[in-house]
């Protein structure tokens, strides 16, 4: 098994979200899960929903302990604004690596 350095996870990640946003037709389910996921991470957030036509991301942030408030806002770019949601401390990067094996990329390392 190869071994992943956090420099090829990174790009590895961010090469996948590039090719998900510029190729939705392919499996648009499968990448808006792994959006989701991503932003879900980022914010610590619940119930996201991306809308890729008007470039909007609803999501619900934690502003307590038990309670979240809706947030909307627009992305200029939603492939960047995604590749922003990118964290690399390590239970991320474990995590970005379960998610290029769950949509089978092999890195070349």
């Amino acid at each position: 098994m190869p071994k992943f350095t956090p420099d090829v996870i990174l790009e590895d990640v961010k090469n996948l979200i590039s090719y998900s946003i510029t190729n939705q037709e392919v499996d648009n389910s499968k990448f808006k899960s792994l959006h989701k996921a991503i932003i879900k991470r980022y914010f610590d957030a619940k119930k996201v929903k991306i809308n890729y036509q008007e470039q909007t991301v609803d999501l619900q942030l934690p502003v307590s302990k038990d309670k979240y408030t809706p947030i909307t806002f627009e992305c200029l770019d939603l492939g960047s604004f995604i590749q922003s949601c990118i964290k690399t401390d390590e239970n991320s990067l474990y995590f970005y690596q379960n998610l290029l094996t769950h949509y089978n990329i092999v890195s070349a390392a």
